[in-house]
């Protein structure tokens, strides 16, 4: 069977909700997003709401651990995952078919508002700025230092390959790195 990848942009419909497999037992988060089309009626001179997709997000682990604590009711979100159809036969037994959304990624819609981030380190990790393996292995193999091979010789160069940008548009002069002794910026309102 094959996955189908969906990316949805939306607002959370309802509450990220706690669950629990009942065999397994595993923990699962659950929640609705909404995602409607937008365009403009030229006739009015305004936007107004197009069709609308209204899927539930399945969180596994560590994921919806994440999710619980991150995502409220009505929040702008992106989530990533494998869209499927699940049969079921209610109450009065009339078939029905839900779709669900198995989450691989969630994050809040940038172009909304703006957010803050906070790793979690997951348990027994090794840190991965002082590790010292990290430095010379890449892929589980050992590495070693060389010199920079520099540009390959039968690249042809830079002015054939791109145009050059407009001045009048793009700043392309280099960005001055800070000096140590600098202090960092200071985040707006601080």
């Amino acid at each position: 069977m094959f996955d189908t990848p969906v990316t949805v942009v939306g607002n959370v419909l309802t509450a990220p909700e706690w669950r629990r497999t009942t065999i397994t037992g595993t923990f699962v988060v659950t929640f609705k997003v909404a995602s409607t089309s937008r365009r403009f009626d030229k006739e009015r001179g305004v936007w107004v709401d197009g069709a609308s997709l209204r899927v539930r997000v399945v969180c596994w682990r560590r994921l919806g651990e994440n999710v619980s604590v991150s995502v409220q009711l009505g929040d702008p979100v992106v989530v990533h995952g494998r869209l499927y159809s699940r049969d079921w036969t209610d109450d009065q037994g009339t078939r029905r078919t839900s779709y669900e959304l198995d989450a691989i990624s969630i994050g809040h819609d940038l172009a909304k508002g703006v957010d803050k981030f906070a790793r979690r380190k997951a348990v027994g990790s090794t840190d991965m700025i002082n590790d010292p393996a990290g430095a010379v292995a890449a892929g589980g193999e050992l590495t070693e230092p060389v010199d920079d091979p520099g540009r390959p010789e039968d690249l042809p160069p830079d002015r054939e390959l791109f145009d050059e940008f407009d001045s009048a548009v793009y700043d392309t002069s280099p960005i001055a790195p800070r000096p140590a002794d600098e202090e960092p910026l200071a985040p707006a309102g601080v």
